[in-house]
């Protein structure tokens, strides 16, 4: 991308002064720090002094990347507006997956995609010549032999024969009116997707990685497999994350795709995943807690709800004290935050610790729903400090409040559900650093419920911001609480890395999640949150501690510890909470308290090794799996 700094031809002297202050203030201080950095060369050096006296102001030529703006601070001295300015970008960079689609490319420069099953491949295969015949099979062995993550996906290009009606073959797709061309790609697939708008066929990610670079179009696709589902595996596959890249762009691999009434939802569903994605790959000295709280601010600017954020000192004041005893070691521009955002804006909102008036509400009987996201931006491991192997991709521990706020794009940009319920995003962000004023082994902090917590390792830190969090999400009287969070090694010792531990209060809404996820190839995998184990979280000198004292099932700890603040199940301890934080029996409105449906996930959000349509970074887990289970809880909406 080329920027420039547009010239202030033919202005008076107050109106050339105020464009210089408003247009090439911040660029005069910026360009030495970023010169330093490597990423910005300037071709024309003005003499600043100079322009005062000068009827035109010289052409800067900035070598920049296109929409990076993770290459850039969030300033230090945060506004609301350059929060909302900052956010606004990231979202617009997550939106670069729709330079994988093009609209109607020229038949000249458009090569043809001919996707069948097996029993379509094989009836078109018995009519080509012997020749090709021996090499495909000869190429499709190789090719199962040497790419078995994309199960029996077999993707080559080939010069383009004759491709006459073949019996048992699938009819031609609505691009199949392209012209022979002198090579096409040919795809069999036994994938099976149905007319659901956001199930992805994985193994068809596999395609953009293992073809030129140009234009494409489908000619020929299998029943089943609808061109939407394939133009967002399609997008998907295109994913990469280069905002620090200073060489050229790669070449794009597009596929035509024409605009429909199912646009709006793939692209929400390809944006909400390359948002997820960003989120996590970017460093965490460009995403801290300012950047996603400026994230946040986007969001709801986009779809009219409301955010504020309760930040430092005012954590404590609002009663919010283990995300800032966790945070308060940072440095001050990556203060402690909670981020807390409505859809729709509610009304009758105090600013401080109450949470929305339900009877002032016009949406009050609408059923809410709270997502809650660790936002811890990196993790040392606090004075518990982390090995350096350990500690080398914790960038990530941000995934839960990545994966919030892409699940959040996903419930307001579908219409119709976005009018069946209300919906609430809280994001503790925080980076567990070491200062002199770090949390330490051993202290006691009284949570947002009244519960005091014995801090038996500081590198614990995550249960113990989303606790303040979970203690809050009760107050507000939700019918769903689903909470992501990067939490527990141990999840991963007993899953691996792509199975993302679900624990939940409700037994049913557990096999939903499961059913689900099996379904739309997004697995989880329900843990249980037994209660014997309860025990071993027990303090002698507090209510609760952080940690358990075997090294014996980690995650499930984690989850009960986390229950505590959700009471699902299970008494309050008002002996423990004083009259002002105590949670009320009754909702605002006088109605009686319900018990949520608590659904917690234990995940990895960053794929170690690429796959189809997931390169390693940072990847969404769960993600289409909750959004398909929200949306038939809300809509009662069945998966096909």
């Amino acid at each position: 991308m080329r920027a420039w700094v547009r010239p202030a031809s033919c202005l008076g002297s107050e109106r050339r002064n105020a464009f210089l202050q408003s247009n090439c203030g911040s660029f005069r201080a910026d360009v030495p720090d970023l010169r330093a950095r490597g990423r910005v060369r300037t071709r024309y050096i003005a003499n600043w002094h100079s322009l005062s006296h000068s009827r035109h102001v010289r052409l800067f030529h900035i070598y920049a990347k296109a929409g990076t703006p993770f290459s850039e601070y969030v300033p230090d001295e945060s506004t609301p507006e350059l929060l909302l300015a900052w956010g606004q970008r990231v979202l617009a960079y997550a939106g670069r997956f729709r330079q994988s689609w093009c609209a109607a490319a020229s038949a000249t420069c458009t090569t043809p995609i001919d996707l069948f099953s097996s029993r379509g491949f094989d009836a078109w295969l018995a009519q080509q010549p012997e020749g090709l015949q021996v090499w495909l099979r000869t190429v499709e062995t190789l090719s199962s032999v040497a790419n078995t993550d994309t199960g029996d996906l077999f993707c080559q290009c080939i010069p383009s024969p004759s491709l006459s009606s073949a019996a048992g073959a699938e009819e031609a797709s609505s691009g199949s009116g392209i012209p022979q061309a002198p090579w096409s790609v040919l795809v069999r697939t036994d994938y099976v997707c149905s007319s659901d708008l956001l199930r992805v066929p994985w193994p068809l990610a596999a395609i953009p990685s293992r073809i030129p670079p140009g234009a494409y179009a489908l000619r020929r696709g299998c029943a089943g497999l609808p061109p939407s589902a394939i133009a967002l595996a399609w997008a998907l596959g295109t994913y990469t994350f280069d905002a620090y890249k200073t060489r050229e762009p790669r070449a794009l691999r597009q596929l035509q795709w024409q605009v429909s009434d199912e646009t709006k939802m793939v692209e929400s569903f390809a944006e909400a995943a390359y948002l997820v994605r960003d989120l996590i790959n970017a460093p965490a000295e460009q995403l801290g807690p300012a950047a996603l709280e400026a994230c946040a601010r986007a969001l709801a600017d986009r779809y009219g709800g409301s955010c504020r954020a309760i930040i430092g000192e005012a954590l404590r004041t609002a009663n919010f004290p283990q995300i800032y005893a966790v945070g308060r070691a940072a440095a001050s521009r990556h203060a402690p935050r909670l981020v807390e955002m409505h859809f729709p804006l509610p009304e009758g909102r105090s600013p401080s610790r109450s949470p929305p008036s339900s009877s002032s509400s016009p949406n009050a009987s609408k059923p809410l729903i709270v997502l809650i996201g660790k936002g811890v931006c990196f993790d040392s491991g606090g004075l518990d400090i982390k090995p350096a192997q350990a500690m080398r991709l914790m960038k990530k521990d941000m995934g839960g409040a990545a994966h919030v706020l892409g699940l959040a794009n996903l419930l307001r940009s579908d219409p119709q559900l976005a009018e069946r319920h209300r919906l609430c995003v809280l994001l503790p962000a925080v980076e567990n650093a070491i200062s002199g004023d770090a949390l330490r082994p051993g202290d006691i902090l009284t949570a947002r419920n009244g519960m005091t917590t014995e801090v038996g390792n500081t590198d614990a830190e995550g249960r113990l911001i989303l606790a303040d969090a979970l203690a809050y999400a009760m107050e507000l009287n939700p019918q769903y609480i689903v909470d992501f969070a990067t939490l527990t090694g141990a999840a991963r010792v007993a899953l691996g890395t792509d199975l993302p531990a679900l624990f939940c209060s409700d037994e049913q809404v557990a096999r939903e999640a499961m059913e689900l996820g099996s379904l739309l190839g997004d697995p989880v995998w329900h843990m249980p949150l037994h209660r014997a184990y309860r025990k071993m979280l027990r303090s002698k000198v507090a209510d609760i501690q952080n940690i358990g004292d075997s090294p014996y099932a980690g995650a499930i700890l984690a989850a009960l510890y986390l229950a505590e603040f959700v009471q699902t199940g299970r008494e309050a301890l008002p002996s423990r909470q004083s009259p002002e934080t105590a949670p009320a029996a009754k909702a605002a409105d006088g109605s009686a308290r319900g018990s949520p449906v608590w659904i917690h996930l234990d995940l990895m959000a960053y794929a170690v090794g690429s796959s189809a349509g997931r390169p390693e970074g940072g990847t969404e887990q769960g993600l289409y799996t909750m959004y398909h289970l929200l949306r038939r809880r809300v809509l009662g909406a069945e998966v096909a």
